[in-house]
């Protein structure tokens, strides 16, 4: 029968002739046939089990090794151990050396396979670029024939496989339920607009937006004309006590003419009005109770910018609105420099009871340039001996660093002072959803949890339309590589800082933050697909590809922190300065990722051929280390100070000698973690066996889903990435400064000398159910 014919079939059984229900199940395997595989030998077989839809077009061997290029993954099995790419998630490829191929990869990693003769490496080139190249529609992506030949594939998993991949209610209900539970008076201070239904005032917003109630439909239609794109104010996110908001929007419209738009200023204001309006369950200084020493706090002396935003005193119901924050993400020079372009930033002086400070964030080029400097520098062999400098060098951690503080800085503004905040910078979908939804995390416990972050993804980047196609690089002919940039990467960063900092206030651990790392390029999933939510309703993205939440669901204990203490509504208050952030190890560098023993082999980027011994010892490489003491009895007679944690390999070592002489078996991983043969542990799509000598095998409990075994047979590092066995989960308390100086650093949104009683924010290495002062 013809595809022709195919489709007439189709569109009789939806008129209730008996067959196939639907268009896409007939034609699943015409959409998207599988290719014919090339061998190079007959004798060779294919080394992993496909995915739905998945088909191995090339097959070969390297040397001590074997390669397949499918329409999904790279796959390089070694001897001892094996490499899985997504094809989406390489960013080039190129020849060295003559009979090496040198894969680049967009999360930094890199892949080196070595070839016997000249012409064979030229073959693959050939192959794999062809492989990678920027898909020329959506159908050449991935996640389309993964989710039509999972529909297709059996008619008994059909609704099965349909309610799993999809994302749960407190996603695609997100606005209601957001404003139910953020409690918005929406009978006399806000409303919900439909101006953008069917995407037609801004093809980047959500149709629905909060905002006064007050301002009408036709005055926001005005504001459109005047800001970047359309994009309007409008209101994310308020704070349950005091009423305080915070709106995000793109750049007022100035140009060089000094243009003006009243309808734009009365919006502005009215945002502060209307929290005035709905104040929430204020609290007053006199119902503080904790009394923080003068000084005490976060420390603005190293950063580049002094706030007043400390020391005023807390919102009353029967004051004026409290002075509007506009924080622009730029630099001031780069706000005028955009006026050369149409663009600019607000001036004081037209909007009344506002004002405007910038932070100085570097645009998207500086931010690829940096990130390419710190992939040159973790894919260094051997271990470059200025590594610290070269880390140095490339900036990342500056950057991080900037957009931390200025996450601080709404935080603090929101929290401390009761204070409304705007956010944007020049189009308002790359810096100011990374500082928008960094401060909702600071300030809201909800977004810590694995329901609450989903939301915040889908609200603040996808909702409001952060380009994924074009930074990410997989949007149909996207060949302009100044387009590109890892912005979800870097918010992922500090979230990931943020994590390590306050290590038990998070519910998901840190292989959720790398495998939404991983499949945010990956294209196995529909959910960061295209630019904007228009597009993706358009092209039907929500039914005919999977969610990715359905992997990183609340129920999939891969992915759960066992030391998250619920219940608690701490503010975070991390510290911001560059020498306290971490270099993401299990992102960057090529065996720190945190897996499971049955993903030990998946991990790998590098060939052995090209690892030294300090590479394999992955004991080593993945734990904490501390200062190590070859004999503990003499150290200890010695009088020197031990201060080893069991995250240190050797001590651990001795620990488990000394139980087992004494009949005990080994201990579990602190925090409810399940014991290194514990069924938990196992990955549930990966069936490889392990290369770690010291792991005992284990025995993999069946799928028992269709998505669960669809996720076992994926090979992409599918997995529950076990949690280091470290007994220390708190980072070590700061050694004492001179009298009169706080213990932690001051954060750059509030000012020494203030004296104003304020809720005890939460700092790093405080418990958060002993939480004391610093003084």
């Amino acid at each position: 029968m013809s595809l022709a014919d195919r489709v007439a079939c189709s569109l009789l059984n939806c008129f209730g002739e008996e067959g196939p229900p639907s268009l896409e199940y007939i034609q699943a395997k015409d959409l998207f046939p599988p290719k014919e595989l090339v061998s190079e030998d007959d004798n060779l077989q294919v080394p992993f089990p496909a995915l739905q839809g998945e088909g191995v077009e090339y097959l070969g061997r390297a040397d001590d090794a074997v390669i397949a290029i499918s329409n999904y993954r790279l796959h390089i099995k070694f001897k001892d151990s094996v490499i899985n790419v997504p094809l989406m998630l390489i960013e080039s490829v190129e020849s060295r050396h003559m009979f090496q191929l040198h894969i680049t990869c967009k999360d930094s990693k890199v892949v080196r396979c070595h070839f016997s003769t000249f012409k064979q490496c030229q073959e693959w080139l050939r192959r794999l670029n062809r492989a990678i190249a920027h898909p020329g529609r959506l159908e050449d992506l991935f996640a389309l024939a993964y989710h039509a030949w999972c529909l297709g594939s059996s008619t008994d998993d059909e609704d099965q496989h349909l309610h799993l991949c999809r994302p749960g209610d407190h996603v695609r209900q997100r606005l209601q339920m957001e404003v139910k539970r953020m409690g918005f008076d929406m009978q006399n201070a806000w409303r919900v607009s439909d101006i953008n239904l069917k995407y037609k005032l801004c093809s980047s917003y959500p149709q629905q937006l909060l905002v006064p109630v007050w301002i009408t439909d036709k005055e926001l239609e005005s504001v459109g004309s005047f800001r970047s794109s359309n994009r309007i104010p409008v209101v994310v996110y308020r704070h349950q006590r005091n009423g305080a908001v915070i709106a995000r929007c793109s750049q007022p419209e100035i140009s060089w003419w000094g243009w003006r738009n009243t309808e734009d200023e009365y919006l502005v204001t009215s945002i502060a009005k209307a929290c005035l309006m709905d104040p929430g369950t204020r609290i007053t200084c006199e119902a503080l109770a904790c009394s923080q020493p003068r000084g005490e706090g976060p420390d603005s002396s190293d950063s580049d910018f002094d706030s007043s935003l400390t020391g005023c005193p807390g919102p009353d119901a029967n004051t004026a609105p409290q002075k509007l924050l506009i924080l622009d993400a730029r630099s001031y020079t780069a706000a005028v420099a955009n006026r050369a372009k149409g663009g600019g930033c607000e001036c004081e002086e037209y909007y009344p009871n506002c004002e405007v400070m910038f932070m100085g964030m570097a645009n998207i080029h500086s931010i690829r340039n940096s990130f390419q400097s710190l992939r040159a520098v973790c894919s260094q062999i051997p271990d470059p001996g200025n590594w610290l400098s070269a880390l140095e060098s490339t900036r990342w951690l500056q950057h991080l660093s900037v957009m931390l503080k200025a996450a601080t800085l709404v935080c603090s503004a929101v929290e401390r002072e009761g204070r409304p905040v705007l956010v944007h910078c020049s189009d308002g979908w790359d810096r100011t959803p990374q500082i928008v939804a960094l401060a909702k995390i600071l300030l809201d416990p909800f977004y810590r949890t694995l329901e609450g972050f989903q939301v915040l993804v889908e609200t603040e980047w996808l909702d409001y339309g952060h380009k994924f196609g074009d930074r990410c690089g997989h949007q149909e002919d996207a060949v302009d590589v100044s387009e590109q940039c890892p912005v979800f990467l870097q918010w992922l960063d500090c979230v990931h800082q943020l994590f390590k900092q306050f290590p038990c206030l998070f519910e998901f651990n840190e292989a959720f933050l790398v495998k939404l790392v991983q499949h945010t390029y990956s294209c196995l999933y529909g959910t960061f697909l295209c630019n904007n939510g228009r597009e993706r309703e358009v092209r039907n993205i929500h039914n005919r590809t999977c969610s990715v939440w359905s992997l990183l669901r609340s129920g999939n204990k891969n992915f759960q922190n066992f030391l998250f203490i619920p219940g608690h509504d701490m503010v975070l208050q991390p510290v911001c300065h560059t020498r306290a952030l971490q270099l993401w190890t299990a992102v960057y560098l090529p065996t720190s990722s945190p897996c499971t023993s049955a993903e030990d082999a998946m991990e790998l980027y590098l060939s052995p051929s090209v690892q030294g011994d300090e590479l394999t010892s992955r004991s080593l490489d993945r734990l904490p280390k501390t200062r190590s003491m070859d004999n503990l009895v003499s150290a200890f007679e010695n009088g020197v100070a031990l201060t080893r944690t069991s995250s240190d390999p050797n001590l651990n070592k001795h620990c488990q000698e000394a139980r087992t002489a004494h009949g005990l078996e080994p201990m579990a991983s602190v925090g409810g973690g399940a014991s290194p043969d514990s069924p938990e542990d196992i990955s549930p799509d990966t069936g490889l066996e392990s290369d770690d000598s010291e792991v005992e095998p284990v025995t993999q409990t069946p799928p028992t889903t269709p998505v669960e075994r669809e996720q076992r047979e994926e090979g992409f590092e599918e997995a529950d990435m076990r949690e280091e066995i470290c007994l220390t989960t708190q980072p070590l308390p700061p050694i004492a400064l001179e009298q009169g100086n706080p213990h932690f650093p001051l954060s750059p949104c509030s000012h020494p000398s203030s004296t104003r009683p304020s809720p005890r924010p939460l700092t790093p290495g405080s418990s958060p159910s002993t939480a004391t002062s610093d003084g």
